[in-house]
């Protein structure tokens, strides 16, 4: 239907410009002739570029093929909101050409169809510089300094299965719009009707935080469709952070490495987990209990409450015992902190 529509609208605009063209070559030269071979002569000159139009829009429709494939894939990954700016760009676009041909229309033979090019092309730029900046968003200007105007945070599914989310929004540390994506929902899904009872029991779980995260009013969950076709979890929840320009709330170490590289700010719920644990300072004492062999001969290994690892010099033969050590020192990782001391009496 598309096909037979653009050839009959070329085939007008062949009939038009070839009685344009003949009307012109007449009334130049002041050629005298028939009523009726005048008429004849309009009408298979008209004709004659009718079919030449045609037979060009094979190859127009060949592209605009191309080009509405393109317009259809990108449609289905934007917005309401991205949708109309397309539609305001071709808005502009088509001003801008109509005030362009307003001299160029009244041109003998050419006027007519550069007029209808400028103003395909002006609608179609139009279209593709609004789409171009549809991750920039007029209010992004105020969003640093409005309050309240907070960033979207993109959930992935390590951290939904984690859980501790939950309770670092029950506790005000999250603002903002939180999105899952829809594939992250998929992934939930895949994960709980799986046959390993571990793993069906992880995605369960991920299900019923989700759910209580979507009953909080304080917070506004919402689930985004997103199309990536063909590629891994990761490069999808980089692209979805990168569209919303939004941050990747994660606990996956290698994932917050590889987007913070691509330029995606990265919110990771282990980091903040380290940052609040309390800080052992070098000649501390506190009572431990030592729970298993460490890697070093001799080393012991003991746990706080908060899961901070505690390396205890010549603690192996104390192995099961509660007992006291002073902190020689800190170390700080990326991974965690982890402390180092020696008994105490």
């Amino acid at each position: 239907m598309l096909n037979r529509i653009i050839k009959i609208s070329f085939s007008v605009l062949g009939a038009v410009t070839g009685y344009t063209i003949l009307r012109t070559i007449f009334i130049s030269n002041n050629i005298k002739i028939n009523v009726n071979f005048k008429i004849w002569s309009f009408v298979l000159f008209s004709m004659a570029f009718c079919a030449l139009f045609y037979f060009m829009a094979s190859k127009i429709i060949e592209f605009v093929g191309i080009f509405i494939d393109k317009i259809e894939n990108t449609i289905q990954s934007i917005t309401l909101s991205e949708m109309m700016l397309g539609v305001i760009g071709l808005i502009a676009g088509l001003i801008v050409a109509n005030l362009i041909s307003i001299p160029i229309i009244k041109i003998q033979i050419i006027g007519i169809p550069f007029a209808v090019i400028l103003n395909l092309f002006f609608s179609f730029s139009g279209v593709a510089l609004t789409l171009r900046k549809r991750n920039e968003n007029f209010f992004d200007l105020f969003k640093d300094s409005k309050p309240g105007f907070n960033s979207v945070k993109i959930i992935d599914t390590s951290t939904i299965i984690d859980g501790r989310i939950l309770e670092i929004c029950s506790a005000g540390f999250l603002d903002g719009e939180l999105v899952i994506p829809s594939f992250v929902l998929e992934e939930l899904r895949h994960i709980a009707d799986s046959s390993d009872n571990l793993r069906r029991a992880r995605g369960r779980r991920g299900l019923d935080i989700l759910n209580l995260l979507q009953k909080d009013n304080r917070h506004t969950v919402r689930i985004e469709e997103f199309d990536y076709n063909n590629l891994e979890a990761d490069e999808m929840l980089m692209k979805a952070a990168l569209k919303l320009k939004g941050k990747l709330v994660t606990v996956d170490y290698n994932l917050s490495k590889v987007a913070s590289l691509k330029g995606i700010k990265v919110l990771n719920i282990n980091e903040l987990a380290n940052a609040v644990k309390p800080i052992a300072l070098p000649g501390e004492e506190m009572n431990v209990q030592v729970v298993k062999d460490g890697k070093e001969a001799g080393q012991g290994v003991a746990f706080l409450d908060d899961g901070t690892m505690i390396v205890i010099e010549g603690g192996k033969k104390f192995l099961g015992e509660t007992i006291p050590v002073m902190v020689t020192s800190v170390l700080q990782t990326s991974a965690g902190r982890m402390v180092f001391a020696k008994p105490n009496k």
